[in-house]
């Protein structure tokens, strides 16, 4: 009898099987955590890889030629994907987010976003269907993306200047191809973008008025695109980017910086759980919004679950183990039994690592091993 060989890459967050409860959790819609935190949003992992080599994300110096990514039979299939969202939406998800690694580099990737915008909440509703990318092959994309239902993108770009921003992705690549996709995606009607840049003290801080001017031009010239800037505190996802608090920049810094330009006026979160605090500016240029994930702790509204590329459910972006729904998906579990299962997970959860971190920084994470951001995404 042939001995079943576990590839390294897939025990490198090893984590239990959620047990199936004795007493069924059925699936209403309301959802609720430990601390009264509803499930809304869940992002979904397809994939490990990326083709940037951020530093604060993916280190060239460890993710190189010999790092060993998920293989191809680890990952879920595109149909396990969609069995569990159908699960998620049915607890309460009404937001589901595609993101990587870089998730476009997942071949194929319109027939997933075609079958989860076939989903409906429990009240009929469609779901917000949005995607996060680097944008470096999304100008030959957008257009069938939008037409296999994906609605919205996020775009991840660290600065304007040429130079910065290929000192940044450390894989040589030019800033033109990823505005391009940008252009590309406004044109497909895949909006509002959001523009994410994540800000490194001694290394892009120059880049935050360029990118504001930029954007706030692209809003006045085309009104309709409605691209939405916002700048992100450097934060300490995994133990691979040599995360040092002197290299944040704290958001209201980044604030005052931008008052000092132009006016800007506050605006109520759009939904519940919103991650940024939100400004526009007074002459009506679009608006800005800052993740305060470092200086001003948002656990107390999280609403997110995260769902890796191999089928490990993460209740945290700072989580240190997950749960493991790709077994129970390819042992023959029933769904009902998947779905209470995935109930009790999250009814469970308290998990509140940034508020955690202000009050004891030295060990807000318990002392296990951070999950990596390429690994279960933003």
């Amino acid at each position: 009898m042939g001995e079943t060989v576990i590839p390294l890459a897939d025990l490198r967050y090893a984590a239990p099987v959620p047990a199936i409860p004795r007493q069924a959790i059925p699936a209403t819609g309301l959802l609720s955590d430990g601390l009264g935190r509803p499930l809304r949003d869940l992002r979904i992992s397809v994939t490990d890889r990326c083709n940037f080599r951020c530093s604060y994300c993916m280190p060239k110096e460890i993710f190189d030629r010999d790092y060993l990514f998920l293989p191809q039979t680890s990952l879920l299939s595109f149909e396990e994907i969609a069995r569990l969202a159908r699960m998620f939406v049915a607890h309460g998800v009404q937001k589901i987010r595609l993101t990587g690694g870089e998730p476009l580099l997942r071949k194929g990737l319109e027939a997933l976003i075609a079958m989860l915008a076939e989903l409906r909440t429990p009240e009929g509703a469609p779901l917000d269907i949005t995607l996060t990318t680097n944008g470096s092959v999304l100008a030959r994309k957008a257009a069938a993306l939008q037409r296999a239902g994906l609605q919205r993108v996020t775009v991840s770009l660290d600065g304007l200047d040429d130079a910065v921003f290929r000192r940044m992705n450390d894989v040589d690549f030019p800033v033109a191809d990823v505005l391009a996709g940008i252009a590309a995606a406004a044109a497909a009607g895949l909006g509002p973008i959001k523009i994410n840049m994540v800000v490194k003290r001694g290394t892009n801080e120059q880049e935050i008025l360029p990118m504001a001017r930029h954007f706030r031009e692209l809003n006045r010239q085309h009104p309709g695109s409605q691209i939405v800037l916002r700048f992100i505190e450097y934060m300490d996802v995994g133990a691979s980017n040599g995360w040092r608090m002197d290299e944040v920049l704290p958001s209201a810094e980044v604030l005052r910086m931008l008052q000092a330009e132009w006016p800007l006026l506050p605006l109520q979160a759009s939904v519940a759980g919103e991650t940024a605090e939100r400004w526009r500016y007074a002459d009506g240029a679009g608006e800005v919004g800052l993740i305060s994930s470092v200086t001003q702790a948002f656990c107390q509204d999280c609403n997110r679950a995260r769902l890796s590329t191999e089928g490990k459910l993460f209740l945290c972006l700072f989580a240190t183990q997950g749960h493991d729904l790709r077994t129970l998906l390819r042992n023959g579990t029933p769904d009902a039994d998947i779905s209470s299962a995935l109930g009790a997970v999250w009814a469970r959860r308290d998990d509140r690592y940034s508020e955690l971190r202000a009050a004891q920084p030295t060990d807000a994470a318990g002392g296990g091993r951070r999950v990596e951001m390429h690994y279960i995404g933003g």
